[in-house]
């Protein structure tokens, strides 16, 4: 009987795989050499069944849409992407992270069409202060996105391996491939499963996985067993084992590779390249996407007037400005408009007023006519600028402020030396983390560090608040 149930099962199972096994073209499988994957994984049951989930009529509608929506600012994508040197399908790791949505937000406060945590895009020189938050800047945070993934395939050598480490973490793709290594180790050599060392690599990947070591401890096994030449394969890291709660990979990133390659082979189909979706095949082709430089303190408003621009279109492209004013302490700062809009813009910049705007966070004890009289301005304007009703504000609650020339600068300075101060970040300190792997991650010398900090030595525990001062 189990010997039937198990003959169906594969039977099942093979026809299954078959559905893209005479259908695939020479296009899909470029999508996995491109992330470094073999051919043969295009038999994958899982990815067919994702692949074939999305071919469905109301996700192949919702794909169109999503690229549909997304086709002013895609060929930018694609061409950071290419001249970054980062594979094109990356695109799809996008699309997979945040459905083209400039300001996407995660449950676990993840921003951006590159879904960036506010630390890790401080990281990779994103800001996120008062008045932007870079990592819904399309152009910064897909250059960012770009820097991150190529450091990724730097320590790892493989695109997919960048792409799932992009997902859940380095540290968990350093563990996967520690453990990977060893289980295959010991399936070529048997006899070395009951070996000292093999038993206290294990007994040490237990104790981290438990909370109870320290994560440099798993990067060390991780070198040494690099050394070992044990190749390891996609499958390796995907296979589900049993009986075993931790995976190599969470199921999460599992199927999250899986839908990046599936979202790229669904551009071949013939509901993209034939009747009224061809033209989605060639975004990219032309830019579409202009940047313009404008003064620090503007507000969107001004220039889509004086330039007759749309200012809903002007503000969908520029999300990143919070309050839609150009952070006044820049001299000048880059904003996106449209590229069929720039000679339009070009003829009319000279137009724009050389009106200027701060963020005012109300404290406690302001008032509107405290604040008022602080930036030499009637109270009844700030009232009207910001559409209030009433006279009673809220802690915390943020006005904008029309800058006289009589107390523009002296403010403007006050708020440069408020975003000088906001380029801190304070770092907590994480389990099997070190004050030099700290110094490294954001790219500062360990001795400014220790100094930054008032440190004598390297000794830090686990919670420690490390200040990063770039």
């Amino acid at each position: 009987m189990n010997k039937i149930a198990i003959f169906l099962l594969l039977t099942i199972t093979y026809s299954f795989a078959s559905l893209i096994g005479t259908n695939y073209s020479q296009r899909d499988l470029q999508i996995l050499e491109e992330l470094d994957i073999k051919s043969s994984f295009i038999t994958d049951y899982k990815l067919q069944r994702t692949y074939n989930n999305l071919l469905k009529e109301h996700n192949q509608n919702n794909y169109v849409k999503k690229l549909s929506d997304a086709s002013l600012f895609v060929p930018k994508i694609k061409k950071i992407l290419r001249e970054e040197k980062i594979p094109s399908v990356f695109l799809y790791m996008a699309m997979a992270e945040s459905d083209f949505t400039i300001d996407a937000k995660s449950n676990v406060k993840a921003i951006g069409i590159w879904q960036f945590m506010s630390e890790t895009g401080k990281t990779f020189g994103l800001d996120n202060n008062l008045y932007v938050d870079e990592r819904m800047d399309l152009v910064k945070s897909t250059k960012a996105a770009t820097k991150y993934l190529r450091s990724l395939h730097h320590r790892f050598g493989k695109w997919y391996l960048a792409a799932l480490a992009y997902n859940c973490g380095e540290g968990r793709v350093i563990e996967a491939i520690t453990r990977a290594t060893i289980d295959k180790y010991v399936k070529l050599y048997p006899k070395q499963e009951k070996s000292e060392k093999i038993k206290e690599f294990r007994k040490t990947i237990a104790a981290y996985q438990n909370g109870n070591e320290r994560f440099y401890k798993i990067n060390r096994i991780y070198k040494e067993v690099k050394q070992w030449g044990i190749s390891l394969d996609i499958d390796d890291f995907l296979t589900e084992q049993n009986n075993i709660t931790r995976q190599y990979i969470p199921s999460e990133s599992r199927m999250y590779i899986r839908k990046i390659i599936a979202l790229g082979m669904m551009n071949n189909q013939s509901f993209i390249t034939e009747n009224d979706n061809a033209h989605l095949l060639n975004i990219g082709a032309t830019s579409s996407v202009a940047t313009i430089s404008v003064k620090g303190g503007l507000h969107l408003q001004s220039i889509s007037s004086a330039v007759g621009l749309n200012y809903e279109e002007l503000k969908a492209l520029n999300k990143h400005l919070k309050l839609q004013i150009i952070p006044p302490y820049e001299k000048n700062y880059d904003i996106y408009i449209p590229y069929s809009r720039l000679a339009r813009f070009q003829a009319n910049k000279d137009l724009i007023k050389d009106s200027r705007y701060l963020v005012h966070v109300v404290k406690s004890g302001d008032s509107l006519l405290k604040i008022g009289k602080k930036y030499n301005i009637s109270y009844n304007v700030i009232k009207d600028f910001n559409k209030l009703n009433t006279n009673f504000l809220s802690l915390n609650q943020k006005l904008i402020i029309p800058i006289t020339a009589k107390s523009g600068k002296n403010e403007v300075l006050k708020v440069a030396k408020l975003r000088k101060e906001e380029s801190k970040i304070i770092h907590q300190v994480k389990n099997g983390e070190t004050l030099y792997s700290i110094a490294k991650r954001y790219n500062i010398n360990l001795s400014k560090l220790k100094s930054d900090n008032k440190l004598r030595t390297n000794l830090i525990g686990i919670g420690d608040k490390i200040v990063i001062k770039k």
